[in-house]
């Protein structure tokens, strides 16, 4: 079975697509990386709200109605926050202070962890950079499993405590996943055999990706992560409190904030939830949009199948539906979507809509 790094080898990227701008070099905005007013995507519509309130659902994992609520978001939202979720606060402020650790390095010192043309690990820009014509005001560092390889190089003798850190974090962040994939397989009335829980569970797709959003001269002409939706089954954020960027496009409503919640993770819907619960729930699209006065910091954990694992509709949708729909999508291995994501982004899940 190919590891979820080698899922991404067939689809390299150019240097110019993995090393970011040194964001401490520029006083404004350069013409790579400012997008264009006319385009329906730029972050100067982020400014319209016209004074909306809309808010994300918050779900105490302890009540017990939790498993309602968080299937209810999943169907009518895409996303949610959940507080008593485990994720010791102390873990939380560790997994920021080494991500500044690294995020504050000069620009000659990350890159001895940029990420290779074919690799899924490292540092560098987002994997989605190559679908826009400019560049995004963003850097990230990507794990899977010890980040040992890249940290070595980084801190040939102060890599320890970085890599015992995001080890620790996506230990936590894995339980946390099957706690609430557990709880949504729940809500649609499906048994654990019904997905083959056990090779699920021990073979289990991860990535830890922190993302770092540095002070921008104009928010207005830049964007942080354009939009896009995730690809694996869920993704639980955790944004630090100093500002929010993070924006769901809402139906009827555009771009909506998620404003950061006191000791709260955001939680969203991926393709492969999206595609095992026949489009009831929707995976949502968001964006990130950067801050003239604040340097902004998320650190995303991404969880899905393994790589061989055949992800298509699970018709046993009785508990919430109250019927069983005719399947949307065809089914597909997770190595096979992944591939196809990394060549066609948006237009991945239409290639395997069933017409």
């Amino acid at each position: 079975m190919a590891t979820l790094s080698e899922a991404y080898t067939e689809t390299p990227l150019h240097l110019q697509h993995i090393i970011p701008i040194d964001f401490d070099s520029v006083e404004e905005v350069p013409q790579s990386h400012s997008w264009p007013q006319s385009d329906d995507e730029s972050p100067r519509r982020m400014f319209n709200l016209d004074g909306d309130h809309f808010s994300i659902p918050a779900i105490d994992l302890d009540s017990p109605d939790a498993i309602e609520m968080a299937g209810h978001a999943c169907k009518i939202m895409g996303i949610f926050q959940v507080t008593n979720h485990g994720i010791p606060s102390s873990l939380l402020r560790e997994v920021e202070s080494q991500a500044w650790r690294f995020f504050t390095l000069p620009a000659r010192a990350k890159v001895k962890a940029l990420r290779s043309p074919s690799g899924a690990t490292g540092y560098g820009v987002a994997r989605i950079a190559p679908f826009f014509n400019k560049f995004m005001w963003h850097e990230g560092f990507t794990m899977m499993g010890s980040p040992l390889e890249h940290a070595r190089e980084v801190w040939p003798h102060g890599y320890r405590k970085f890599c015992e850190v995001m080890e620790d974090y996506q230990d936590k962040m894995k339980a946390l996943s099957e706690r609430l994939l557990a709880m949504i397989l729940k809500y649609l009335g499906m048994s654990e055999h019904d997905v083959d829980w056990p090779r699920l569970r021990s073979n289990a797709c991860t990535a830890l990706q922190l993302n770092s959003y540095p002070r921008c001269p104009d928010p207005r002409q830049a964007m942080g992560l354009a939009p896009h939706t995730d690809t694996f089954l869920l993704t639980i954020l955790h944004q630090n409190h100093s500002a929010h960027g993070l924006q769901v496009h809402m139906e009827g409503r555009g771009w909506v904030p998620v404003f950061p919640m006191n000791g709260a993770l955001v939680v969203n819907v991926g393709d492969m939830l999206h595609i095992m619960s026949n489009a009831m729930f929707p995976s949502v699209v968001h964006r990130a949009i950067p801050s003239e006065n604040t340097h902004r910091l998320t650190v995303g954990y991404f969880y899905g199948p393994p790589t061989d694992f055949h992800v298509g509709p699970i018709h046993r949708l009785t508990q919430a539906s109250g019927r069983e729909d005719a399947a949307q999508f065809r089914s597909v291995t997770v190595k096979d979507y992944i591939q196809m994501k990394a060549k066609n982004l948006d237009k991945a899940l239409s290639m395997i809509r069933i017409r």
